[in-house]
Formats: structure tokens, sequence, C-alpha cells
């Protein structure tokens, strides 16, 4: 069987550097252009990037473009929503609106006023001053594509774009300055004689002081060797200008993502894959010798001992007349390894919404890794799982009902009404309260009340009932039987040595699957914090499918070793101690905070300890679910049960 898994990993090692490149299938048909055709200019929220001083995020806060603070110019009609945005849009703050811009197809344009000039008071001066320290970056988008700035990881290495350009320029020894001015770069790609596609934008922002609009409506743009610099004790007066430039390229409409998205430091992560192969192969051998050598004979020789007449085992020798060794280690407790565990209920809800979050979790991966969510359909991944977990809310129903009838438990009315409420009540209560922090800071991350209420309707018309179909399903099945009978009066459980108590158990048993995603858990938190597009589910695909491995092998061997110190009370210890892995993320996210962020204000603070707490909780539903996976193993061992 080893060797069996051996080639398994090996080979899905093999067709990663194929499926890990996989981020999109273009599943929306391109724009052409014509020569002087308008194209539009977008922009969306104000977002901190990391720091080029000392390479670390300021805040986690993000604001919308038209904030008064900034004081940008508006169309003459009002900028406008450009939607419908998806649902995962909204939730991760993507607020996408008209600009004043004006864009012709392949004519360029040279130093063009963008508005009357503007005055900056001292408050809004110190608003934006803030800003430029914290890092903050402009997200504008052109036919769909973010305006980037081009950068090389090495000399003379290719050239990728990085998403969004600086709102300003700050160092430690002078005052920040605003940049005012924008060169606009738009590289097109020609379909045909007359049309063309956007497949590339760059922008180079300047901060010019002597920039001004003249009398017939044209602008001087200044020096930009002068800057502009914001006066914190008085107005200042400010030109907004931009200039376009269009430029022939050979990149095709449907690969031209591929300069924003790329592999980092990908033998990181091929050494993290071999790594974590080798740690599966090993904990699946050493699970499988166990038991093939040992439980499925043993749970034979159980089922004959009923034929036994109990004057059998009077006798005192290690081997009884029948030539049965007598019970020693775990085999003491087969008797009462079946015996229910104390709050039946709730550890039910626990496994019914660890599975619904492990079908969720992989189905979206999968969609992800075949290019269902591509990246230009912003929020599709969120809107995914959203969906995902809503519909396999009938799978938490039916699981948290089997299990708990197998338990024995007798309050069916509370099961079905809990397994659907309470996960997504501690998970909604949470995001609700770091929302509020969000709506005082006016930041546009703030998820508007309106979308709270259609979470909720969905949860509620959708996920609820299908909950309860599951459940009533559920119950209507019987319970699983135990394959050995259970004493009527439990064992006493002797004192445990010290690796097998609750917390240092906990510890060695979460440390293996986190190790197992460790570094793929890096790359998905720059993701999330720094604002960039994640796009290897290849390698996110591999470990994920070695986490769960993991996961499993290690409850196993943890549950073999606890029954063999005759303590049958396993059930609760086994989801504690494979969901113990989520103190390890929540750990790694403290020590994220450490060395990647330096937050100046309470609500960046609070938004990133709870998120991550939040996010940590969910993980610990997730992997503590593997619990079944030692209880059916337990329970098919005998060959009379299908779990």
């Amino acid at each position: 069987m080893q060797i069996l898994l051996s080639k398994t990993v090996l080979s899905l090692l093999l067709i990663a550097s194929d499926i890990s490149v996989a981020f999109y299938l273009p599943g929306v048909a391109p724009t052409s252009y014509q020569i002087d055709s308008i194209v539009p200019l977008n922009v969306n929220r104000l977002t901190p990037l990391q720091s080029d001083t000392d390479s670390q995020l300021h805040s986690t806060v993000s604001y919308d473009y038209y904030h008064p603070g900034f004081k940008f110019c508006t169309p003459e009609d009002g900028p406008k929503d450009i939607g419908p945005e998806s649902l995962g849009a909204v939730i991760f703050g993507d607020r996408i609106k008209t600009s004043p811009f004006e864009l012709r197809m392949m004519k360029n344009q040279t130093c063009k006023r963008l508005c009357d000039e503007v005055q900056f008071d001292s408050k809004s001066a110190k608003f934006v001053n803030r800003r430029i320290w914290q890092n903050f970056a402009f997200n504008w988008l052109i036919d769909g594509l973010p305006a980037a700035q081009p950068y090389t990881e090495y000399e003379n290495g290719p050239e990728y774009y990085s998403r969004g350009f600086p709102l300003g320029e700050h160092s430690n020894d002078q005052r920040p300055t605003l940049n005012n001015h924008y060169d606009i770069y738009i590289d097109y790609h020609a379909v045909g004689d007359i049309n063309y596609r956007v497949v590339g934008v760059l922008v180079r922002p300047s901060s010019r002081r002597d920039s001004k609009n003249l009398a017939d409506g044209a602008a001087d743009c200044g020096d930009e060797s002068v800057p502009l610099t914001l006066n914190e004790e008085g107005d200042t007066t400010v030109t907004w200008t931009y200039s376009v430039y269009w430029r022939p390229s050979k990149i095709a409409w449907a690969i031209r993502w591929d300069m924003y998205l790329r592999v980092e430091d990908p033998k990181i992560h091929w050494f993290s894959l071999v790594n974590s192969a080798v740690i599966v192969v090993f904990l699946a051998g050493t699970v499988s010798a166990i038991l093939m050598r040992a439980l499925k004979r043993d749970f034979a020789r159980y089922n004959r001992l009923d034929s036994f007449n109990l004057d059998d085992f009077s006798t005192t020798s290690a081997v009884g007349e029948n030539g049965v060794q007598e019970d020693s280690g775990w085999k003491l407790v087969h008797g009462d390894v079946f015996r229910p565990p104390k709050n039946p209920l709730l550890l039910s809800v626990f496994l019914g919404n660890g599975a619904q979050l492990f079908f969720m979790t992989g189905i979206t991966i999968v969609f992800a890794l075949f290019g269902f969510l591509s990246p230009s359909n912003r929020g599709s991944l969120g809107t995914a799982m959203i969906i995902l977990y809503t519909v396999f809310g009938f799978i938490g129903g039916y699981v948290s009902a089997r299990v708990y009838k197998t338990f024995g438990g007798d309050a069916w009315k509370r099961n079905i009404a809990l397994t659907p409420v309470m996960i997504p009540a501690i998970v909604f209560g949470t995001f609700f309260l770091l929302n509020l922090f969000l709506w005082a800071r006016g930041s546009s991350g703030a998820v508007p009340f309106t979308t709270m209420l259609v979470i909720v309707g969905i949860w509620f018309l959708i996920s609820v009932p299908l909950s309860v179909a599951g459940s009533w399903i559920g119950f209507k099945q019987p319970g699983i039987q135990a394959p050995v009978r259970t004493n009527q009066i439990p064992r006493q459980i002797p004192p445990s040595t010290s690796y097998l108590r609750p917390l240092p158990s906990m510890l060695l048993v979460g440390a293996l699957p986190f190790g197992a995603i460790f570094v793929e858990l890096y790359f998905i938190m720059n993701s999330i914090w720094f604002d960039k597009v994640y796009y290897m589910f290849g390698f996110l695909f591999l470990c994920y499918g070695i986490m769960i491995i993991t996961c499993a092998s290690v409850t196993i061997m943890f549950v073999y070793y606890l029954l063999c110190a005759e303590n049958y009370r396993w059930q609760w210890r086994a989801f504690t101690s494979a969901g113990a892995s989520a103190f390890f993320v929540f750990a790694n996210a403290l020590i994220y905070w450490v060395f990647r962020l330096r937050f100046s204000g309470l609500t960046s603070v609070v938004l990133f300890v709870g998120y991550s707490g939040l996010m940590s909780f969910l993980f610990f539903v997730l992997t503590g679910k593997s619990f079944i996976s030692f209880a059916c193993l337990d329970w098919t061992s005998s060959g009379d049960v299908d779990c």
C-alpha cells in the first residue's frame, strides 16, 4: 500500500506544474474598439500596499475613490456605480465607479486637464498625507484590466505587472508628495483591420507642483522635478492632469492576464509539496500497517468471543483454556469504545458543519483549478464559496443528524435547529461586529446593510431548508450500529501519560496538518492583506489533499494510542486534536503580523486579529471533522457496516 501511495503522490506532483498555472478560462466575450472609440476608465477603492522602505503593510482599511478627503475629480453628471457587482466583490470591498477620464482608442493625448483646480484645506491635507505615509494606491480599471506598474525580480529578468500605483511618495526625512499627474500607457492588439483590443495598462504617476489649467481649456503640466506637497497649516491648490499613450502589442486578448499573474518562488512551493508528500506517505504507511496487521484480526477475534462461556476466562494464565490470549492495552476497552460521548448534540453540530466546509472548500478549489473562477470576474471566488456553502447545507444537516442518531441522541428537533444556525451565527456575528469598525472609519470595505440582509435572506431561504431536508433524511436512516457490543458498566479510565494529555496531544497532532499547508498559507495571507491576485490553485489543490490525508492519518494514530492507554473517551479528543492545527494557524497569523505588518491604528489591529481568529475557528471546524475518518474506519473494520 505504501508503494501505491508513493506512486499516487508522485503522479500528482508531476502534473502539478501544468495545473498550477491554470488560472482562468475566458468566460466573457472580449470588447473590440475602433479608432477614436471611447474606452472607459473606471475607478475602484484605494487600498494600502506594501511599503518600499520596510516591506510592511501599515493599514487594513480601504477608502472609496470619491471619499471627500481626497478631492479627486468627478464626472460632470456625478460618479455612477458600475454594476451590478457580484456578492463576493461587494463583501471584499470593491466599489467600482465611473470617472472623468476620457480615453479614445489609438488617440494619444498629452497633458490634458481633468477638472478645475481644487483647494486642499489643512484637514484634507492631513488626511491625504497620512494615506501617503500608509502607502495607499489607486486601483483603476480599463476594459477590465487593472492599471499597474512594471517590475522585475532581478536585473535583466522578465517584466511583470504589479496592480495599482501609489497615491504619492514619501521618505523618512521629507514631507510626502502627492501624485497629481498620470502618464497612462495602454497596450492594444489589432484584430483584423479596424478592431482593436486592450491587452495591457501601465500608469506612471508623478508629482508636479507647477501644473495649472490654462484659459483655453488646456493645461500646463509643469515640471516633475518640482514635486507637490500639501500644506497641513493652510490651503494648497492642486491641478489634476493626465496623458495617454497607445502602444501596439503582440499579446493576444486571451493571455493578457499573464503579465499580471505569476508563480511566486516556485521552488518554495515544490519543496513544501515534496516535504508534505513524504510525511503523508510515512503516516499512511504507518496507519496501514497498524490497521491491517492488528485491528482487523482483533475485531474478528472479538466477534468469536461471544461464543465462549465466561468460565473460559477464569484462568489466570496468559492464555485461556481455549487458546485465546487475554486482552491487554487497547483491547481491554473494546466493549466501551463505542460508548456515546459527552455533549453528543454539540459534537454532531460541529461535525455536520465541518463536512459542509470540507465539501465547499474542495469544490471551490476544483472550480478555480479548472479555470471557472476567472480573476477578470471580480469577486467570483467569494461568490462561489458563499453559494457552495449554502447549497451544501444539505450535506451538513445529513451528517449531523446521522452522527447524532448514532450517538443515541433523542433531542432531534434541537439538532435540526442548531446545525444550520449555530456556526453561521458565530461567523455572521463576528463579521457584523468587525464591519462596525469599518463603518465607523468610513471605509469602502464596510459591507452595506442591504448586502447583510441579502446574505441573511440567502441563508434562511436556501441553506436552512436544505439543512432541514438533509437532517430529516438523516434521521430517517437507521443509526450506524457498532461492530462490537458495548458494556453496560463503563470501565474506569486510568491516568494518561504526559503526551496523551489534552494539551500536549493537541499540540503534537495539530502540528502535522499545519506543516502540510503553512507555505501555501503564507501566500494566501499575502493575497488577502496585500491585495494581490492568488491563482496558484494547482499547488493549493495538492496541499489541500495532503492536509486532509494528514488530518485523517494523525487522528487515527492518536486515537489508537489513546485506546492503548485504555482511554475510550476518544470522540471529543479526536475532534479537538485534529482541529488544534487551527491554533497553529492563528499563531502563524500573529507571527505574520509581527514581521509583515505594522499598524498605527486600533481599527487595523482589531480587523486583523478578528478576521484571523474567524478563519482559525472555521479551520478548526474543518480539520476537526477528520474524527469521521476514525469512526468510519472502526465501524467498517469488521466488514459489517458501511459509512
